[in-house]
């Protein structure tokens, strides 16, 4: 009795603590509105207005909660279907367009006049390309995801070889791979593709509430925007909110994403906003562990699950369909993404075009994969990586991704205070967008302590609803700030 009283308690317990910062949340968000709206942008109006807009995002249109759903809607699908555009609407579009184009012109030129005002030394190439032969030691000693380091390893020590050019335009290898198909967008596209080919959504869709671990993750995104304002009062660090945004989707660990994202909203940034997500990416079996083991006792990672429901092929083939519905109802602007990874996985799961999905699942993302990672350490360069807010990315990529993997570890903890079946709060870690890597360290750590305790397909559940998340956490942002 008393140790039923005592899970009563506890559940009590974590119901007031989180009711209380929801308050907080909900408060200190209608405060932000209040404040955002007493003053004009970028004046002197209220001093509190003044501290509530991050450095840099002066001449960023400030969003309230109210602005934000309505941004939200005007960008939905239905919204869209139904509502014919003015004339101003149109221009104003069409001049926004005009004015991100002529701002990358510009971002364009300056790194050039910068690069030329103070050329690379020979003592920081040599930096680089210790670090490049650092990566490739990790992938091949260590083990640390080898498909993704090795090339990436490669590519920043070729790009920074003096004198042989490799990432000099317009003729550079490394160049034309980087212009062809990661500052374009084209190869996470084809990866997102990829992912779908070579993703099972049965774990998903036979246990639904794992999605609630996905959605858990996404607190290292959001969490992150409030790192961004905190790292502005670092000297010589300078992030405006829509460069926070493409920061904060590497807690994600969603690379694809990442660069997407980065190349909507702050497309100067990109080159190290992919370096630092593909690098947490492949290190996830090196940083992910320490966090499982500190917020989860031996009980817990012990927890055995259930064997899961089979899920017929009907499920299978009418889920991503139903996905694409979905997000073209409700978000469009994350269609590309989750759009490209309904199709991968719908021509998997009809059956009826093999050659097409095995030729996505294996060569196309093969071919794909090397290229995107060597474009990705062609941008580890001195003058893109030897800067405040270059490792500013760094340090703040690595603090969204404990975060998310801490938010999935938490959330599965709650869920087991109402659950009668437990969970193991380890497939909680997996609620991060690498996929499969995140589910399979959740699947050691879990078979380290008893090794007949297989997690890996309950730990799929939630890595899967992880991309899902992630592509949604990015249409969100892009329909906030980039439409």
């Amino acid at each position: 009795m008393e140790t039923e009283l005592n899970r009563k308690n506890d559940k009590f317990k974590y119901l007031k603590i989180t009711t209380v910062i929801c308050l907080i949340a909900v408060a200190l968000s209608f405060a932000g509105c209040g404040a955002s709206d007493s003053g004009s942008i970028g004046t002197s109006g209220s001093s509190y207005a003044s501290s509530t807009i991050i450095k840099g995002s002066e001449n960023i249109k400030a969003i309230s909660v109210s602005s934000f759903f309505k941004n939200v809607g005007k960008n939905t699908g239905i919204y869209k279907m139904i509502h014919n555009p003015t004339p101003e609407e149109i221009a104003e579009e069409k001049a926004s367009k005009e004015a991100m184009e002529h701002a990358k012109e510009v971002q364009t030129a300056q790194a050039a006049a910068d690069l030329a005002a103070h050329p690379v030394k020979g003592w920081q190439r040599l930096i680089m390309l210790a670090i490049g032969f650092l990566i490739v030691y990790l992938a091949v000693v260590k083990g640390f995801e080898p498909l993704l380091l090795i090339p990436i390893g490669f590519g920043t020590i070729l790009v920074n070889i003096p004198g042989a050019g490799m990432g000099d335009g317009p003729d550079g290898m490394l160049h034309i791979i980087y212009n062809a198909g990661v500052g374009n967008e084209f190869f996470p596209m084809l990866i997102f593709m990829g992912i779908g080919a070579m993703t099972d959504f049965g774990p998903l869709i036979a246990n639904p509430k794992t999605a609630l671990l996905g959605g858990a993750a996404q607190l290292g995104v959001f969490a992150t925007l409030f790192g961004v304002a905190a790292m502005n009062f670092i000297p010589g660090i300078d992030y405006n909110m829509k460069q926070a945004c493409a920061i904060a989707i590497i807690g994600g660990a969603d690379g694809p994403t990442s660069i997407y994202v980065s190349g909507k909203l702050a497309p100067e940034m990109m080159a190290v906003i992919a370096v630092a997500a593909y690098s947490y990416m492949a290190l996830v079996p090196m940083i992910q562990p320490p966090i499982m083991k500190l917020l989860t006792s031996k009980k817990e990672r012990q927890i055995k699950m259930s064997q899961l429901r089979p899920v017929s092929k009907t499920e299978k083939t009418l889920f991503p369909l139903l996905l694409l519905v979905v997000t073209i109802l409700l978000l469009p602007p994350a269609a590309p993404l989750i759009g490209m990874l309904a199709f991968g996985n719908f021509i998997k799961e009809v059956g009826i075009v093999q050659r097409l999905s095995k030729t996505v699942e294996n060569e196309m993302m093969n071919i794909v994969s090397i290229l995107l990672s060597l474009g990705v350490g062609s941008q580890m360069t001195p003058e893109k990586i030897m800067h405040a807010n270059s490792l500013g990315i760094i340090v703040l990529g690595l603090l969204a991704f404990a975060v998310a993997t801490a938010g999935g570890l938490i959330m599965a903890k709650i869920m087991n205070l109402f659950l009668k079946e437990k969970i193991n709060p380890l497939i909680g870690s997996a609620g991060v967008s690498a996929v499969p890597m995140a589910a399979r360290v959740a699947n050691k750590v879990g078979m380290a302590e008893d090794p007949t305790n297989f997690l890996l397909m309950h730990a799929m559940g939630p890595n899967v609803a992880g991309v899902i998340g992630t592509a949604i956490a990015a249409g969100v942002f892009i329909s906030t700030y980039g439409m």
